[in-house]
């Protein structure tokens, strides 16, 4: 039997502000970014972390390798598709390492070209003469669920007891440009199949499905918190790329809120396993701003970071991932 080990993967992000541009690069592939974008993005990462302008990601998503090696009693290694450590670096490191099954794990849940699909197509193009299963999609594991509703039950009664309103949940997952849900799945062999053509086996034609499965994820979490008086389901982080993305907004959602008259709300983003910009800046500092223009209260659990629950998951997802390695 081969060394095996697990390869976590993630979208990375800059260490410091003044390495956002190349950063950016990356993200775009290197397609021209707008000089005001690139300013308004360096403004929002200056906005948080510690040091100001440091994003924790990596550094958080370095601790959940290191909580699920020992949980598991086995390598675990961290690729990034857009930042250090690259996900082509690491792979390579695995291979003079010795490893030769890898069992790799996005830490993006809901399955979506543009994540999934975009680091899968990193690890294969490197992993030659070793064996990868790639998990697709963990939308439905239910202790990633279980992990989420720990977070998010004391943040509905903290905001409950702070403002004596009732208290709605707004889930939310990063938007994708709406031509990633109408794009072509290429196939291994590398034909073109439009998802109007693509069949399922019942005949219904398949697309991606990202957005079906950050809602399920979300229903999924509120089944385990009852004591919500309702939620709501929005995408944000709308990039300022050309063409439209994927809604409904936060803000728009917040705006419909409002109208019906919503005084307290505990947005919890489903589709985010750490601290990043879009929670510390989007959430904390943009849409806490904005839903307070609006008459609103609006808090945030703490995100899932260094949870036990959610180490679980992933270790169960790589013993699975094991298990079909050696068939």
């Amino acid at each position: 039997m081969g060394k095996r080990a697990v390869l976590l993967l993630a979208h990375g992000t800059p260490d410091t502000v003044d390495e956002i541009p190349e950063y950016l690069r990356n993200v775009v592939s290197g397609r021209p970014m707008p000089q005001h974008v690139v300013e308004e993005i360096q403004h929002r990462y200056a906005q948080i972390g510690e040091p100001k302008g440091h994003s924790p990601l990596t550094d958080l998503t370095l601790i959940q390798c290191r909580m699920l090696a020992e949980r598991l009693k086995e390598p675990v290694y961290v690729g990034m598709r857009n930042w250090r450590p690259y996900i082509a670096d690491v792979v390579r490191q695995m291979r003079a390492d010795g490893v030769t099954e890898i069992a790799a794990i996005c830490l993006a849940p809901q399955n979506s070209r543009t994540s999934v699909g975009l680091y899968r197509r990193a690890v294969l193009a490197e992993s030659a003469g070793m064996k990868v299963d790639f998990t697709e999609g963990w939308a439905d594991e239910s202790l990633l669920a279980d992990a989420f509703a720990e977070r998010l039950r004391p943040a509905i009664s903290e905001l409950r007891e702070k403002t004596g309103e009732q208290v709605q949940v707004l889930f939310t997952a990063h938007s994708v440009p709406c031509r990633t849900i109408q794009a072509p799945v290429v196939s291994e062999g590398q034909q073109i199949l439009w998802p109007t053509l693509q069949q399922d086996t019942d005949g219904a034609p398949k697309v991606d499905p990202y957005p079906v499965e950050a809602k399920h994820t979300a229903a999924l979490v509120a089944e385990r918190v009852p004591d919500a008086a309702g939620w709501y389901f929005a995408f944000q982080s709308q990039g300022a790329s050309g063409g439209p993305w994927i809604g409904p907004t936060v803000e728009a959602t917040l705006e419909a809120m409002a109208e019906a008259g919503v005084k307290a709300v505990v947005l919890q983003p489903i589709g985010f396993l750490c601290d990043h910009v879009e929670i510390l800046y989007d959430i904390d500092i943009a849409f806490r701003e904005y839903a307070l223009e609006r008459g609103i209260a609006l808090s945030r659990p703490a995100s899932l970071n260094g949870s036990t629950l959610l180490v679980e998951a992933l270790a169960g997802l790589a013993q699975q991932s094991f298990a079909r390695l050696q068939t």
